[in-house]
């Protein structure tokens, strides 16, 4: 249901007039897509037939309609401003001949870009100054336009001064941003501490992603009055059309939108001078070219400007002013830019029709439920637009955790009241409810001291449990909708291509290939990389930090800390990969449910006496490592003075606990693992290694070198995929031992047993390894493709075990819905 639009009356796939297209082709810089919701801008720009260039980070959705991608690494200014320049230096100054953004985010930007570019549009140090709501009042107050008091607050002891200074209420906002987040209503001075407290610690542009250029607050006085916005086609300085829509009453204190209706129901007095006040104010600011969104208040004592937003308004702006006026903002914002002539509109008398929308809201924070959208509404006349932004199982975070609504719908009528009347009209076709944590949680315990003295909490909790919840309700149909993190640390190996490669940046590649959204993130600074993850909004990672390239230390680490940041992750869990690296414990394991496995003892000081009667040859190894750590061809030893001498070694040497078996001289098998339980747990190839062609001096096993690669001796191996001549019966046995440590030690979606056979082809599991290395050429990878698996298949399959997983675990939210809410006026 993402971004789900009806287009009925006033669709988007217009015909185009048969007179000449005076835009085909012409060739216009957009600066950020934005997000999914200005779909319907690049669908408009499309129809122009222009030829769109796009400044983004990244290709995204937008690709169906841009034409070519300018892409930066840095969100800096200096970086997307170099990229348009070597851009330039291809294409010349014809590469682009106009520039228009639609998303807050740029304004300040694509203004940098104007003056670099000496294009039309809104020179920088005039976005400054009324993008900068401060420094927009300011200007105000010193240029004779109607300001209300207002204060810069950096720290709290400016607060305390306020006391005398103002009269409560107030309201305590962002210098940057957009629509209303982090903007309060404040009624004492206990209020505004509490507020600012909160807005210090928690303004992020994770939330409002507006405010990248600044993170400052004020105060102003709070202004009585009906709003509205006044949208304007500005040309060389002059209005060449004007709109006016009326905001519906906001709710407070957090000044959340409900809803508007186009044209204004005011005076024709008051909104005269509406518009004489916005034509002053950006007369004297300088701005002569754009779309331009004005809000403002009108009082008993006249026209007060709110805020100035240099590009479109967003949401329901377009197709507001179409439907109502005919007057096309998407058009007009491209003509403007590109300097073709746009003529003086004059509204007419009456409009040609009357519109009102609302907001679908949520009077708290939570998980979306259900959605129920009756088909019945797309043949009703009334209907415009019905945007549902969210899916089931999305977080809908209301004030003061966050500033979302699940979507909007916009009905026309003959008149107001006749269009307000279709709107509660619609309201019966439209239901949802959003499911709050259960009581019982400790997010239900906890009381309240102020509107913020949970906020950060619940958001956190809902944020997390919604990535647990879209995992649970995600089909196999959909897989390829995911965000996929793939988070690792440095695991470096020479590709086909003999370049160097991580086994990360392989897997990101092959998800990207096959379809997924693919982030990747190094774990090689654990603090950066737990805010890269929070900010990237990934459904599930790939967990390759518990790869036996990866230091040791990561291994259970990084899984405990995606549990901390209750973020899905495939493989097994910190418990299981804790459990599996401490070899004494595993003994003990297996040896309680009779799985064969070397008899064996332990040690942890030199003073300490082997209690089991063990016969040599024995191997010694560090008691807690993997991926051979610690293992030589020293380890192995014929009699007790070897034997203290290597557990000097492990001891005092490595610092290691040591664990003591009897060796197994025979072969040794890995069995990879594939699955969350064992109805469809899937056992790969085996893979067989043969140690009988090394040289008399060296024993049969794989020691730290061989595993690197660093001794020649071991190129003597032979290794069997699959393993020749091998009966059924002990591949059977293999198998079935493979899988029951497999599930002793709980493990999930991918392993990898070791298991050696004796001379008596008895098989003795050796270890596990629960989240064993997907490098390409490995053991596990290799072994897929014997069963026709590329290497895109055996990654798509751990995911697929990862998300039955998910699908499995017990939730943090209600099985019970809440009430439904009834959309309606």
């Amino acid at each position: 249901m993402t971004d789900e639009n009806y287009f009925l009356n006033n669709s988007l796939e217009q015909k185009f007039s048969k007179k000449k297209n005076i835009l085909k082709n012409r060739k216009l810089l957009v600066v950020n897509t934005g997000s999914i919701k200005k779909k319907f801008v690049f669908q408009r720009l499309k129809q122009l037939g222009l030829h769109i260039i796009v400044l983004n980070r990244e290709k995204n959705w937008a690709e169906p309609y841009v034409n070519e991608w300018i892409l930066y690494d840095n969100p800096s200014h200096t970086e997307a401003i170099a990229a348009v320049e070597k851009y330039m230096t291809t294409h010349g100054r014809k590469g682009i001949e106009g520039i228009v953004t639609f998303w807050e985010d740029d304004v300040l930007l694509t203004s940098k870009l104007v003056d670099k570019l000496n294009l039309i549009g809104i020179p920088y140090q005039t976005g400054k100054r009324v993008r900068n709501k401060f420094l927009f009042r300011e200007f105000c107050e010193q240029n004779g336009i109607p300001s209300p008091k207002h204060k810069l607050i950096r720290k709290e002891s400016d607060i305390k001064k306020l006391k005398d200074e103002f009269v409560f209420p107030i309201v305590m906002k962002p210098v940057y941003g957009s629509s209303s987040a982090y903007v309060v209503k404040i009624h004492t001075i206990e209020e505004l501490l509490d507020t600012f407290s909160y807005l210090r610690k928690n303004m992020a542009i994770s939330t409002e992603s507006a405010l990248t250029d600044g993170l400052e607050v004020f105060v102003e006085e709070y202004i009585d009055g009906d709003e509205v916005d006044i949208d304007i086609l500005l040309q060389n300085g002059k209005i060449k059309f004007y709109s006016i829509s009326d905001n519906d009453l906001t709710i407070e204190p957090f000044f959340v939108e409900t809803g508007q209706s186009i044209p204004s129901s005011l005076p024709k007095i008051d909104q005269d001078a509406l518009i004489k006040q916005a034509e002053e104010s950006l007369e004297k600011l300088g701005v002569q070219h754009g779309v331009i969104h004005f809000e403002a208040k009108s009082t008993r004592n006249g026209p007060v400007p709110i805020e100035i937003n240099l590009r479109m308004g967003g949401d329901e702006v377009y197709s507001f002013v179409k439907g109502a006026w005919g007057t096309d903002l998407i058009e007009s914002a491209v003509k403007i830019a590109l300097g073709i002539y746009i003529p003086v509109s004059k509204l007419p008398v009456n409009p040609k029709k009357c519109l009102t929308g609302k907001y679908f809201l949520t009077t708290n924070s939570g998980i979306l439920a259900t959605c129920e959208v009756d088909k019945q509404i797309r043949k009703e006349p009334y209907l415009e637009e019905l945007h549902l932004l969210k899916q089931i199982g999305d977080p809908i975070l209301v004030p003061p955790e966050g500033y979302e609504y699940l979507g909007w719908v916009t009905v026309s009528g003959d008149n107001l009241n006749d269009a307000k009347d279709n709107l509660n009209d619609a309201s019966k076709y439209i239901s949802y409810n959003v499911v709050k944590f259960d009581t019982d949680s400790a997010l239900g315990k906890t009381s309240r001291k102020n509107k913020f003295s949970s906020a950060v909490m619940n958001k956190n909790l809902l944020l997390k449990t919604a990535k647990i919840e879209h995992m649970r309700r995600l089909s196999s149909t959909n897989l390829h909708n995911l965000h996929i993190g793939v988070l690792e640390s440095n695991s470096i190996y020479v590709n086909a291509e003999n370049s160097l490669e991580t086994t990360g940046k392989s897997i990101a590649k092959a998800l990207i290939k096959r379809g997924y959204k693919a982030t990747y993130v190094n774990q090689s600074n654990p603090f950066d990389s737990i805010n890269e993850l929070r900010n990237s909004n990934v459904d599930l990672v790939f967990n390759v930090c518990i790869d036996g390239n990866g230091p040791p230390y990561l291994q259970p680490n990084s899984s405990a800390m995606l549990d901390m940041l209750e973020i899905p992750y495939t493989g097994s869990d910190a418990r299981a990969s804790l459990l599996c690296k401490d070899k004494i414990n595993v003994k003990k394991l297996l040896t309680y449910h009779n799985i064969p496995t070397p008899k064996w003892d332990y040690v942890y000081t030199m003073d300490d006496e082997m209690e089991a009667e063990l016969k040599y040859p024995l191997i010694v190894k560090p008691a807690n490592t993997d991926n051979s750590y610690g293992i030589s061809n020293k380890s192995v030893v014929k009699n007790k003075k070897e034997l203290q001498n290597q557990l000097q070694y492990v001891i005092e040497q490595l610092h290691h606990p040591a664990l003591i078996e009897e060796f197994i001289e025979g072969d040794e098998y890995d069995v990879s693992i594939i699955g969350t339980d064992e109805n469809d747990y899937q056992v790969m190839p085996l893979y067989r290694t043969i140690f009988k062609n090394l040289d008399s001096n060296y024993w049969p096993l794989y020691t730290y070198d061989a595993k690197l690669g660093t001794d020649s001796a071991y190129d003597k191996l032979i290794i069997q995929h699959p393993p020749k001549q091998l009966s059924r019966r002990l591949e059977a046995l293999i198998t079935e031992i493979s899988l029951d440590t497999y599930a002793i030690l709980d493990c999930f979606d991918y392993g990898l047993v070791e298991i050696r056979i004796d001379k008596d082809n008895n098989p003795y599991v050796l270890e596990l390894n629960p989240n064993p290395s997907l490098e390409i050429g490995s053991v596990l990878v290799d072994s897929a493709k014997l069963l026709r698996m590329n290497y895109g298949d055996l990654l798509e399959s751990i995911i697929i075990s990862t998300i039955k997983r998910y699908k499995q675990s017990s939730s943090s939210f209600t099985t019970i819905p809440t009430t439904t809410i009834s959309y309606g006026v």
